[in-house]
């Protein structure tokens, strides 16, 4: 399994949100990770302990 990086920065409040949500999924995708988008969340998540 060959090991992708890429160089995409942290969302900063400055670019434009719905871009970088698209590099975002689209990375996803090609990773086969699109699983982490479509899950449910669990109802706990928000939870500290």
């Amino acid at each position: 399994m060959a090991i992708t990086r890429f160089d995409i920065d942290k969302f900063d409040g400055i670019t434009n949100f719905n871009l970088w949500k698209v590099w975002m999924t689209t990375i996803l995708i090609q990773n086969d990770l699109e699983k982490v988008l479509t899950e449910k969340k669990p109802a706990d998540i928000d939870k500290l302990e």
